[in-house]
């Protein structure tokens, strides 16, 4: 079975309850799945797994939280190339920058080679139910992407 990784940070929790909708998904279908707090992964880790999530919320106008900028600056280090990538997270939309801190992390993971599944997905506040359906889905889909590449 292929392995998936999802790491995250949340301060309030918005976006750790995109990640638990995302791994309750990827479960379902079956998938291997590691679930690491930002703060405690490590970039080159993401190397030894086929697929990855990075979620993280947009902090002031558009930028990284703080606690994302060791794994985001370690990416720099590493060949994602022939794993499946996704973004997500949650923002504001007073803020001129809407959850740019998705639009980073997928940015780089393409420019370390890995293939983006689906757009970065950004919920504004908390996520709806609808919204937490979705995430299930891209977590199965990342699942049966993987499951199906053996």
């Amino acid at each position: 079975m292929e392995k998936i990784i999802l790491v995250c940070c949340s301060m309030t929790g918005n976006t750790e309850e995109m990640a638990d909708a995302i791994a309750e998904g990827a479960r379902a279908a079956g998938a291997q799945l590691t679930v690491r707090d930002i703060m405690d992964a490590e970039a080159a880790e993401l190397e030894q797994y086929d697929g990855i999530f990075i979620g993280a919320y947009t902090w002031g106008e558009g930028d990284l939280p703080d606690e994302s900028l060791d794994l985001y600056e370690g990416l720099d280090a590493v060949d994602l190339a022939g794993k499946t990538a996704m973004a997500f997270g949650s923002g504001d939309t007073s803020y001129d920058i809407y959850c740019g801190a998705v639009d980073q992390f997928e940015a780089k993971l393409a420019e370390r080679g890995a293939n983006i599944m689906a757009p970065g997905f950004k919920v504004e506040f908390n996520p709806s139910e609808d919204e937490k359906e979705r995430l299930r889905e891209l977590g199965r889909r990342m699942a049966e992407l993987q499951v199906g590449a053996v």
